[in-house]
């Protein structure tokens, strides 16, 4: 993930900024307490019948008047794809992860700002 989104990052050449809730706040993230009522099983294409309602109540939240853009793709992505251990280390050169909250703030910033 964070190899794609370095990429992204040279690709628009805008910085990105990731900002993680702790797992256990879904209450404090709408759209994750919402897609939790569905359960772990219901992420999937497969289950789009179940998860259809959840899509629909994420669509119509908004924030500051905006509503979100929420799309459905059935791409099917490989498991157990992992970089090597250089390139992962070259990745994690390009992120700057605040001091005191590591796991939970990073900024990307595009090769061209670098």
């Amino acid at each position: 993930f964070l190899n794609r989104m370095v990429d992204f990052a040279d690709h628009i050449g805008k910085p990105i900024q990731l900002l993680y809730y702790r797992p256990t706040t879904a209450n404090t993230n709408p759209g994750g307490a919402l897609l939790g009522k569905f359960g772990k099983s219901t992420g999937t294409a497969q289950n789009w019948p179940t998860l259809r309602p959840c899509w629909r109540g994420q669509r119509a939240m908004t924030w500051k008047g905006v509503h979100p853009v929420v799309e459905l793709t059935r791409k099917v992505y490989e498991k157990g794809i992992s970089l090597s251990k250089e390139a992962m280390q070259a990745v994690e050169a390009r992120l700057e992860r605040h001091p005191e909250l590591p796991k939970w703030d990073i900024l990307i910033r595009p090769a061209c700002m670098v």
